[in-house]
């Protein structure tokens, strides 16, 4: 009689050892870096004693100063909205051009080279510049804004536009329209949804830069924020920062309506 064999054992999930390194390399880079960055739990710890009393100042909020935190606030919407205008009027053609299934590919690089110039620096970088070129005011934050439109707008509108059907497009050419007409009755129909999309958002987040741009001279709420923090004034910081998620609120719902009633 033959002696049983034994079965080998099955293993459901074999160890990846070369992902297990990898996190392992990740951890370790991990605790190197926080350790040259100097984190360190008697450093935490202090952060936390010190925001406790920061936070214990700023209540309750005071909203004694609501002259100036209302044209602080007008002026960060007025901002918001002549960029995000001028951004879109710009952005538009930008974005056709850049598009790769219209325009020839000389056309293409170039125009795709300013968006990602565009979309290179952080807002307030770009607003810094115009403080420096311009000086200080709510034009220095229009211009840094009208910047971050184009490469956050002009990029998606020409990705949608890549992603268009060509077959109403061949169709609308078939007729013996112009490129202009192809390109309103043939593209616009297509990305108008997703644009309109893109636009309202881009608004959304012009509404939050504009308080951004405004600390490092560009107008608006942030400016306002920025005097009552250096005048220690924390509970009119608190009334200010309740303004400003109370309009990002609001903002927020408007996009909401105005995707549901122009899609």
């Amino acid at each position: 009689m033959r002696p049983a064999t034994a079965t080998p054992k099955k293993i459901a999930f074999r160890p990846n050892w070369w992902a297990r390194a990898g996190w392992l390399l990740l951890a370790v880079y991990v605790v190197y870096a926080a350790g040259r960055l100097g984190f360190v739990p008697e450093r935490f710890a202090s952060g936390l004693e010190h925001g406790s009393r920061f936070l214990a100042r700023m209540f309750p909020p005071n909203f004694s100063r609501w002259e100036l935190i209302q044209s602080g606030i007008l002026e960060s919407l007025q901002i918001a909205v002549i960029a995000t205008a001028l951004g879109i009027a710009l952005a538009l053609p930008i974005g056709f051009l850049a598009a790769r299934n219209l325009m020839p590919a000389f056309v293409t690089w170039p125009t795709r080279a300013l968006i990602a110039l565009c979309r290179s620096f952080h807002p307030i970088i770009v607003a810094i510049l115009f403080v420096k070129a311009i000086g200080f005011g709510a034009l220095a934050g229009v211009m840094a804004l009208i910047v971050a439109s184009i490469g956050f707008i002009a990029k998606l509108f020409a990705e949608a536009i890549e992603e268009i059907s060509l077959k109403q497009v061949e169709a609308v050419r078939a007729t013996g329209a112009g490129f202009f007409a192809v390109l309103i009755m043939g593209v616009v129909p297509q990305v108008l949804p997703r644009f309109i999309g893109f636009s309202t958002y881009q608004l959304d987040s012009n509404l939050r830069n504009s308080t951004m741009v405004g600390i490092v001279g560009g107008g608006g709420i942030g400016a306002t924020l920025f005097t009552a923090y250096q005048r220690f004034d924390f509970d009119v910081v608190l009334a200010i920062l309740i303004v400003i998620v109370a309009l990002i609120m609001v903002a927020e719902i408007f996009s909401g309506w105005a995707r549901k009633v122009f899609q």
